[in-house]
């Protein structure tokens, strides 16, 4: 039995323990929370890589419209498309390291006249748009917030279709690449716009 001459402040606390049961909980709010700060470790990593932006030469044209920023001078959209100039640089070498690391030495499957793929496939407008979605869906699918399933729904929704789509006989790359002993490169015409003010 505790002495009462003893003052509250020197009586040794009562120990504190976690049930069981929520220990587990515990564990994967800390691996969800430690995932998201290396996601956003990325994503400052790649805006400090960025150098601050030229002052505005009021004498060039305006930018276009697929480069409006958003709230807090970010961009409005975080498809690759939707960038200009440095920023849209710094998203194909992040997108290059994971097309060359991850994709093409698990995915890339080899060349041929009915699955071409072009070396210099980010001089392709098509091939880097499909890329980098493909690229966000992965991001987002192998994220530990995806479930056990995120990863599964990947190949299925969005990287079987895609490959399917890039490496078409006719294809984005269908001019290319047909065998790696020989690599060739043409970026195949697309439709001309039609003229605004034309004859009908």
């Amino acid at each position: 039995m505790p002495d009462p001459s003893t003052p509250a402040a020197e009586a040794e606390p009562e120990p504190f323990r976690v049930p069981d049961d929520d220990l587990d909980d515990l564990a994967s709010t800390l691996a969800r929370t430690i995932d998201e700060v290396r996601h956003h470790g990325v994503i400052l990593d790649r805006l400090s890589a960025e150098p601050d932006p030229p002052a505005a030469d009021p004498a060039a044209d305006p930018a276009p419209a697929a480069e409006e920023t958003g709230q807090g001078g970010l961009p409005a959209s975080v498809f690759i498309l939707a960038l200009g100039g440095e920023a849209y640089a710094t998203e194909l070498a992040a997108l290059a390291d994971w097309v060359h690391y991850l994709l093409l030495p698990v995915y890339g499957r080899e060349i041929s006249t009915t699955r071409p793929w072009c070396e210099q496939w980010h001089e392709h407008p098509e091939a880097v748009a499909r890329l980098h979605a493909l690229w966000l869906a992965w991001q987002q699918f192998t994220d530990a917030e995806a479930g056990l399933s995120g990863p599964s729904t990947w190949h299925r929704d969005h990287l079987d279709h895609a490959l399917a789509q890039l490496r078409a006989p006719d294809g984005p790359f269908a001019a290319c690449t047909t065998s790696p002993a020989r690599p060739t490169h043409r970026v195949l015409a697309t439709p001309a716009p039609a003229d605004e003010g034309g004859t009908r």
